[in-house]
């Protein structure tokens, strides 16, 4: 056999049996459901929430231990905190099951950019879990609360999130990866869902959170964060995080309550809403549009209107349109007066248009955003009226 040959044999057993020369078994390795990341001076805090696999496991009895572990450790860098912490888990910790990552208020207002730095570059992590940011309260304090139902927090926080942005539409599920992607635009500034702590932090991180009827302690989603570059500007309420929702096409399905012809009011279930941005140059000065379709059913009636009429289904859906119109220009008066920040793209928008004009004035764009001329336009449908058609409170005498 000539050498050629054996060289080339030796490469491929080589490929082939070299699979597993970095392998670790499970019993070796700290599974890292949440991330935590606080500034602390000119230190970064990192906390990490840690799985106790035997107290989540369905095959295996509870021994009345908490189902997950924190553990905190500080260093100049993310990383040479995480590789600390080595001083304090049994075992090392292991990213690739992360669900979610916590970045502190007081980091926020610093500047996120270093900390995601690591988290981009270490190849043991995704990109795609999701980041929120604390409000009123450290990320440490946040992972630091145990909830009900899930046993795992870091499963609460996710899940949260997503069913929140489905149903309510006040919150904004954003992946690493689509976080990156933001902060390394030119074009468009970053948003995050912001968490807050309701009750005593102290008492969050008991068992005793978990085994009453009421819990003491728990956390909420408080609303949208808007960021300049990578530094937290400000925040958005829930009612104005709908609205912004509505308009960045993210609303799956939400409440709008209107008031009836003569007193009470009735509530309507947005099951589909679509918006489309588009920009134009008219005369070499830009413009924006916005259109949103959206579906609705009644959803709740608490007055006596006549749903079998044309002309009621008609006043409905120009209550609603009246109403999502008017919320949404007053949350873009906000986000264009005060935060002077594009996140909604209008940007991308007139870069889609017209590159060429959109370079000309890309310079000027914080300047020339701020008072851009935005039209926005709401389409209602109502389809569904519920299984019953008229309220009890309707009469035909009426």
């Amino acid at each position: 056999m000539s050498n050629i040959k054996m060289i080339f044999i030796f490469i491929i057993l080589s490929l082939l049996l070299s699979g597993c020369w970095s392998k670790r078994e499970l019993n070796e390795l700290a599974i890292v459901v949440a991330l935590g990341i606080d500034k602390i001076d000119d230190e970064y805090e990192v906390s990490i929430q840690v799985v106790d696999t035997s107290e989540i496991s369905s095959k295996q009895p509870s021994s009345g231990r908490s189902p997950v572990v924190t553990y905190h450790a500080k260093g100049k860098s993310v990383f040479e905190a995480i590789r600390r912490m080595t001083t304090l888990t049994p075992r090392r910790p292991y990213f690739s099951h992360l669900q979610m990552v916590v970045i502190g208020e007081k980091l926020a207002e610093e500047g996120i950019n270093e900390p995601l730095d690591f988290i981009a570059r270490d190849h043991e992590f995704r990109n795609d879990f999701d980041v929120i940011i604390s409000h009123g309260s450290t990320a440490k304090e946040v992972l630091n609360v145990l909830t009900p139902i899930e046993k795992m927090p870091a499963n609460k926080l996710l899940n949260s999130i997503k069913v929140s942005e489905k149903a309510w539409g006040s919150t904004l599920s954003v992946t690493t990866d689509e976080l990156l992607n933001t902060l390394s635009s030119k074009e468009k500034s970053a948003v995050l869902t912001a968490v807050e702590i309701h009750g005593d932090t102290k008492l969050g991180i008991d068992q005793t959170n978990v085994e009453r009827i009421k819990t003491p302690v728990i956390l909420k989603y408080a609303g949208i964060a808007v960021f300049k570059e990578d530094r937290l500007e400000g925040m958005l309420s829930e009612e104005e995080s709908i609205s912004f929702n509505f308009l960045n096409n993210k609303i799956g399905s939400t409440v709008v309550v209107l008031a009836c012809p003569n007193k009470g009011d009735l509530s309507t279930e947005i099951t589909q809403s679509k918006a489309k941005i588009k920009g134009t140059f008219e005369k070499g000065v830009p413009k924006i549009s916005i259109k949103i379709d959206v579906t609705q059913n009644i959803g709740e009636v608490n007055c006596a209107i006549n749903l079998t009429q044309n002309k009621t289904i008609r006043f409905i859906n120009k209550k609603t349109e009246e109403q999502i119109k008017e919320q949404t220009k007053k949350t873009l008066d906000i986000i264009q007066k005060n935060y002077k920040l594009d996140i909604l793209g209008f940007g991308e928008a007139l870069n889609r248009e017209d590159p060429k004009k959109w370079k000309e004035i890309q310079k000027e764009w914080s300047t020339i955003y701020p008072e851009i001329a935005v039209d926005i336009k709401v389409n209602i449908v109502t389809q569904g009226l519920g299984t019953i058609q008229n309220s009890l409170l309707y009469s035909p005498k009426e």
